[in-house]
């Protein structure tokens, strides 16, 4: 079994992340994004998508995004750890904040940074005022966070789980690739990003 990756990727560092968390270990592939390594007709067998995480399982067999495989890992990994939730109500929450963190927090500002940056400009169209404005929701988005951790320490309910690796993951890609200033100005998401940073998992 082998996950191929760019370690310091959004989407690879939720599943790293996540992976930690479980404590399951496993060989990794460093894939040359920037080279173009993902689109090879090689990278092409094995990935619907030609992004990375993906994960090989067998030689026929593989998944891409980051999500599927942390939920492979979480069925396939005896484990107490809930990260999907517990509770039929739990994993609906669960489920829910993981969405709105997705839809309203980590794509626009992958956008953002893809469209600001230029970063693939080789493959891809780059629109600057789709930049700004996406990086303009992401902003707007923070509130949200900040008003759901007055009441609770998790973002989804009274302990960690996948919806507090993906808001994670966004404040740090925001704070780094888009100089939002986020930690600071607003206390709860501070706190909380702070007691994570104390988890094994995050260390």
């Amino acid at each position: 079994m082998k996950l191929y990756e760019v370690a310091t990727t959004p989407s690879c560092r939720r599943v790293n992340i996540f992976l930690k968390a479980l404590g399951v270990e496993i060989e990794r592939v460093t894939v040359d994004i920037r080279g173009g390594e993902n689109l090879s007709e090689t990278y092409r067998q094995m990935s619907i998508n030609l992004k990375v995480p993906l994960l090989e399982i067998d030689a026929n067999t593989h998944l891409c995004e980051s999500l599927a495989i942390c939920r492979y890992f979480d069925e396939v990994t005896p484990n107490q750890r809930y990260l999907f939730g517990q509770t039929p109500l739990e994993k609906a929450q669960v489920e829910m904040w993981n969405r709105i963190v997705e839809w309203q927090g980590l794509i626009p500002a992958f956008q953002a940074f893809r469209n600001l940056s230029g970063v693939y400009r080789d493959r891809e169209t780059c629109v600057s005022a789709w930049g700004e404005e996406s990086k303009k929701r992401v902003a707007e988005f923070m509130p949200l966070l900040e008003q759901q951790l007055q009441s609770q320490h998790y973002l989804a309910g009274k302990h960690l789980t996948v919806a507090d690796i993906s808001a994670y993951v966004l404040i740090t890609f925001c704070e780094a690739r888009l100089q939002l200033v986020i930690i600071g100005n607003y206390p709860r998401i501070s706190d909380w990003y702070q007691m994570l940073q104390q988890h094994d998992a995050f260390l």
